[in-house]
Order: structure tokens, then C-alpha cells, then sequence
């Protein structure tokens, strides 16, 4: 029994199978762990490389001489939706590296409908801007020189406190706009509001505003559109304060009489003295 053992084992063709076994154990483990992996590498390119969309809020920008023209109409945001690989998506979105344009450079005065363009985004993204067109109004540009006017809320104070005049720290500012618009303004205001409890001089930083001949307001921009308005608070003295000051002036125009008469007698007995001194001399 032992010896019919031995010879099987000792065969040839028990040794080839076994070998046989063992390398094709080997190949199944080494290619089951070489496909898992693919696969898991295979899952996260296909995370990284899907599609994605994602809006962005993005601001219009309009290319035109704006030293010569003035345009209105336009909204100063818009919505785009861009599509494409996950990672370009999302960066996109953060960075917002690329911009939305209108281009004016081309157009004349009046009303145009002008389509909105991309620059600046990767080539594989795809864009759709909302809304695809606006409608703009272009118009010849006029500046004038206008005088501020300060508008105060009360004049009236409690106590004996009183309003005094006000002053702007500009005088004068730029006003900007179309030429229909510009004539209508009249004056440009610095609305400031006076509590009506103040007791101390009032600064206040104010928007202007540029209004026509019936106080509405004018489509224009004005330069600078803020300034500081100082108006000061005069008063707030007590009614006995008047009185005690003018006994003070009248005890110290007192004190002054007498030391002045005090001084004239002074001078007069010395004056008198001196004489006597002298007549006694010469009746020596």
C-alpha cells in the first residue's frame, strides 16, 4: 500500500496537475485584484469626467465709447447655465473666470436688440446665457455742472436750541446722462435728516439726488453721489445765564472804576507832596 503511494506521488503526471491547479489559482487572484481595481479607477474617472450643469449669476458688460454715448435698458445681471465635465463645472462656478457681453461698439443712436456673448470659458463647456438678447436705448452723452441744494427734515428744535446753516462738503458736482434727461434736471438735492431733540452739531454722509422743477426724481448719474453735510445746533444756554454774565461785567467795570480812582488819589498826593517839598525850599 505504502509503495502504491509513494509511486503516485512520486508520478509525474500528479506533479503536473497539481502545478496546473496551483498556477491557475495564481492567474484567477492576481486578475480578480487587477479588475477590481480597474473598476474602482474606472467608477472615479467616470465621477471626475461626467457631465454636470450648474447656473451662474454672472454681470452684463456692455463694449461701447462710453466717453461719447450713454446706454439704458440693459439689465446689469444675467443668468447663465453652464454644462459640461464635473471638475471644469464646478471651478467655474467658484472662479466665474469668463465674462457675458453685449457688443455696442458697431451701433448708432437709438433702440437696438443685441445678442449676448461668452469669452473667456473652456472649450469643453458648453454656455446658455438667459435671456439670449436685450433691447438697449443709445443715446448722445451730455455732462453738467450743478449746484447742491441741502434740504433739511426740521428747523424747528426743542429748548432754545436752533437750526443753523447748513454746508455741503461739495458745492458743486457732475451730473451725467443722456440729453433728454439732463434738461430736465432743475437741481440736485442733499435730503438731511434733523432729529428734532438735537443739541449738537450734526454730520451726515447724504445720496444725492438730481430732481426736475417738480421734485421727481431724473434718470441721470450723478458725480460723486455721496457727500458729507455739516449743519450746525446753535444755543442751548440757560435763561439766568445772560443775567449772571452782565453782573459780572458790571462788578468787573466796577473794580475797575475804583482802582482807576484809587490811582488818580495816589497821584494826587504825590503831586502834592512834591510841591510842598519845593515851597519849603525856597523859603529856606
Amino acid at each position: 500500500m505504502n509503495d502504491k503511494e509513494d509511486s503516485i506521488f512520486s508520478s509525474l503526471w500528479f506533479l503536473r496537475i497539481i502545478s496546473l491547479v496551483l498556477a491557475i489559482f495564481l492567474f484567477v487572484y492576481v486578475n480578480g485584484g487587477k479588475n477590481g481595481q480597474f473598476r474602482q479607477n474606472s467608477d472615479s474617472n467616470q465621477s471626475v469626467m461626467s457631465n454636470k450643469s450648474e447656473s451662474i449669476k454672472m454681470p452684463l458688460q456692455l463694449r461701447m465709447n462710453s466717453r461719447k454715448y450713454v446706454v439704458t435698458g440693459y439689465p446689469q445681471y444675467v443668468k447663465v447655465k453652464v454644462v459640461g465635465p464635473g471638475a471644469l463645472v464646478t471651478s467655474t462656478a467658484n472662479t466665474q473666470n469668463f465674462k457675458v457681453y453685449a457688443d455696442l461698439t458697431d451701433l448708432k443712436t437709438g433702440h437696438h436688440t443685441v445678442k449676448l456673448k461668452t469669452s473667456g470659458l473652456n472649450s469643453e463647456l458648453k454656455a446658455k446665457v438667459t435671456p439670449k438678447e436685450i433691447n438697449v436705448n443709445i443715446q448722445p452723452r451730455r455732462t453738467i455742472t450743478s449746484k447742491v441744494e441741502v434740504r433739511l427734515s426740521n428747523r424747528n428744535l426743542d429748548g432754545q436750541y436752533q437750526v443753523g446753516r447748513p454746508t455741503p462738503s461739495m458745492s458743486t458736482v457732475q451730473v451725467t446722462g443722456t440729453k433728454n434727461q439732463v434738461r430736465k434736471v432743475a437741481r440736485v438735492i442733499a435730503y438731511v435728516d434733523v432729529p428734532k431733540d438735537s443739541t449738537h452739531d450734526i454730520h451726515r454722509q447724504v445720496t444725492l439726488q438730481a430732481v426736475d422743477k417738480k421734485g421727481r426724481a431724473v434718470d441721470v448719474v450723478v458725480v460723486p453721489n455721496t457727500i458729507t453735510v455739516t449743519v450746525p445746533i446753535i444755543g442751548g444756554g440757560e435763561p439766568g445765564d445772560d443775567n449772571n454774565s452782565s453782573s459780572a461785567d458790571n462788578s468787573s467795570s466796577g473794580s475797575s472804576a475804583s482802582s482807576s480812582s484809587s490811582t488818580r488819589d495816589q497821584g494826587n498826593q504825590s503831586n502834592n507832596a512834591t510841591a510842598t517839598s519845593n515851597s519849603d525850599k525856597r523859603n529856606y
